[in-house]
């Protein structure tokens, strides 16, 4: 992964895998979603070398769905360690679980097909996730034509050592009301009414939250981005003051709830494009967004909007945390961490 002000190779993690995960993995053909879940019995099912083309194992010719299943063990020494799952290239599309739940998506599955199998896939792994004993990582993929898989690369668990800095090391440890990392509509390009609650984003292509966007497809994309995502907000939040948090974006962003501008980072008064949206190095800013009272609606469907500019290199919503908080247990978290 390439930072800017900084040269990070993009061929391989550079340390030694924490846990080597090549070699012999469940798979089997076709899709179901059951097929996700940590307790599902892939017993039965054939065992195939990863990575490798799935028509190098004994599928020559196949197109379409498949899922991958690893099972590994984890030590309690190893619940505290910020981790991140590295898969290499898969051809051409992939959902990928851990205990069930989604910590990445690269490319867009039928029917807004969009091939990634040129995008490494390096997936963070919360923290929350990890369990003492047997974990159970997922992948789902899909193979438009042609090579098939999880196709090379050295596949296994790395430490992270992205060099966050305190703060947003802290902040991933915040507990957050409502999470909302995973899927996110997407699409390239610029226009305001995207912004507005009533437009509707049912052709866009789908997007996993927080990763650049190099990394999910768009490979050599600079310009405008739009994300948009929807959530319930309960209602027993309808009487908090809420924060919204966006992890960090590369390298400006302007952020709407229900269509109404909520927060702002980087230098938006141009014609064409943005200018000087790097002199403060706002791609390294922690996205920390107080919102307005009104502007949530308890009970009901609320939608977030990012409008991204990346000038170069790496772009978009590309680390978290990302998630509601109310105002109080943010400040109280804080707060603790300053008189440690």
């Amino acid at each position: 992964m390439s930072f800017k002000g900084c040269e990070v190779s993009d061929d391989e993690p550079e340390s030694y895998a924490f846990i080597d995960l090549k070699g012999s993995w469940k798979f089997s053909i076709g899709d179901n979603p059951e097929w996700a879940g940590e307790d599902f019995d892939d017993s039965d099912w054939e065992e195939i070398n990863v990575p490798s083309l799935w028509e190098n194992e004994g599928f020559y010719g196949y197109d379409g769905f498949a899922w991958f299943r690893k099972t590994l063990e984890l030590n309690i020494s190893q619940l505290d360690e910020n981790l991140f799952l590295y898969l290499g290239y898969i051809d051409d599309v992939d959902e990928t679980y851990f205990n069930g739940h989604l910590i990445g998506l690269s490319g867009s599955f039928p029917p807004n097909i969009s091939t990634a199998y040129n995008a490494q896939r390096k997936y963070f792994i919360p923290t929350s996730l990890l369990k003492k004993g047997t974990n159970v990582i997922s992948v789902r993929v899909f193979d438009i034509h042609l090579d098939g898989g999880i196709t090379k690369g050295n596949i296994g668990i790395y430490k992270s050592d992205d060099g966050k800095s305190t703060s947003i090391a802290s902040a991933y440890n915040l507990d957050l009301d409502i999470y909302l990392q995973g899927k996110w509509k997407f699409s390239t390009g610029d226009n305001l009414e995207w912004s507005k609650t009533e437009f509707q984003d049912s052709a866009w292509n789908e997007i996993f939250v927080p990763a650049s966007w190099e990394s999910r497809g768009y490979v050599n994309y600079d310009g405008f981005g739009w994300y948009r995502k929807k959530f319930i907000l309960p209602e027993e939040f309808k009487n908090e003051k809420m924060i919204l948090m966006l992890g960090r974006i590369d390298d400006i962003d302007q952020t709407f709830i229900n269509g109404k501008l909520i927060g702002s980072i980087g230098d938006w008064d141009f014609d064409e494009r943005p200018v000087n949206f790097n002199n403060f190095n706002e791609w390294e800013t922690l996205r920390t967004y107080f919102i307005p009272d009104h502007v949530l609606r308890p009970g009901s469907e609320n939608i977030i909007s990012v409008r991204v500019y990346d000038g170069f290199v790496d772009g978009g919503i590309y680390d978290g945390p990302i998630g509601l908080i109310t105002q109080e247990k943010y400040r109280q978290f804080w707060k603790g961490k300053q008189s440690q």
